[in-house]
């Protein structure tokens, strides 16, 4: 999106604004629009500024589908053993330097992880990341907190596995759905601590955050439902596009649409971790987990 011509008067984005929003909501989703594969321009003009709209139709199944990389040497669709393992850390730099950034200056950003950065600036980090670009901490510092947000939101979507496994992202489904409280939080912490250890030490790490994140809620908006919003279907969607929920699994609303019940479902398997007080771990899980949340 491009704006040419004067410095526009008080009140004029707004209003621009709700022309581009009402632009996009009159396109007409018609099967050779959904069909075809170019993209769709059109022209904005309001007191002298011009905004250039392009658009492309990309179904839910491909813009959702994990890919790995083809380039094992960075960090974006690798799996996250083989980074942690590269790295010699128990969480992959690429979360720590995010969580430290946003720490840093974005804990009372309105909308943090909910706001969109600006998608230019999350390639360029992206980019960066892969690299191994040792002035990334510098370009983090100069980039809106929001991009960074973005970045760190895109590095798990593009795992090519999900942080909770393909594997046991099933009986995950089916264990937030008991409505028995003492077995699920029995069956939950049992799948949770099944995890490989790369992905657990990771989700405890990012939990905790989110939890901080959390507690400045009356200033920046979201709460452990915004967060578990965002972030369930991008820690838990599997990689396989044909994945269902459980025929056992209920929900406490019923859709017509599988997709959005498994959303469902993954929004509230975070919430229901966000939501514990704490998570007990056993003895031979908890120095290592320790040492790796302080490193």
């Amino acid at each position: 999106m491009r704006g040419t011509g004067p410095r526009k008067p008080p009140g004029t984005g707004a209003r621009l604004w709700g022309r581009v929003h009402s632009t996009l909501l009159r396109q007409k989703l018609d099967p050779q629009t959904l069909q075809t594969k170019d993209w769709q321009r059109t022209v904005i003009t309001m007191n002298g500024i011009e905004v250039k709209l392009s658009m492309k139709f990309t179904s839910r199944e491909f813009s959702l589908k994990r890919m790995p990389s083809r380039k094992q040497s960075g960090v974006f669709g690798v799996k996250i053993s083989v980074v942690t393992k590269r790295e010699r850390s128990k969480v992959p730099l690429i979360v720590k330097q995010c969580v430290e950034e946003i720490e840093r200056r974005g804990m009372e950003e309105v909308g943090i992880y909910r706001v969109s950065g600006v998608a230019t600036d999350i390639q360029a980090l992206k980019a960066a990341f892969d690299a191994n670009n040792k002035d990334v901490s510098v370009m983090m510092s100069e980039m809106d907190v929001n991009a960074i947000a973005g970045t760190l939101k895109l590095y798990f979507r593009e795992l090519p596995e999900p942080l909770f496994t393909d594997d046991l992202y099933p009986n995950f489904a089916g264990g937030i759905a008991l409505s028995d409280s003492v077995a699920k939080e029995s069956c939950m912490l049992h799948l949770l601590l099944s995890l490989p250890e790369p992905n657990l030490v990771t989700f405890l790490f990012l939990l905790d955050h989110l939890k901080r994140i959390a507690d400045n809620e009356s200033v920046n908006k979201m709460s452990f439902h915004n967060l578990a919003t965002v972030f369930g279907p991008t820690l838990l969607r599997p990689s396989e596009k044909d994945s269902k929920i459980p025929a056992n699994a209920t929900q406490p609303i019923t859709m017509n649409d599988n997709w959005s019940l498994e959303v469902m479902s993954q929004v509230q398997v975070l919430l229901y971790f966000l939501q514990l007080q704490s998570i007990p771990t056993p003895d031979s899980k908890r120095q290592s987990i320790l040492f790796s949340t302080e490193v």
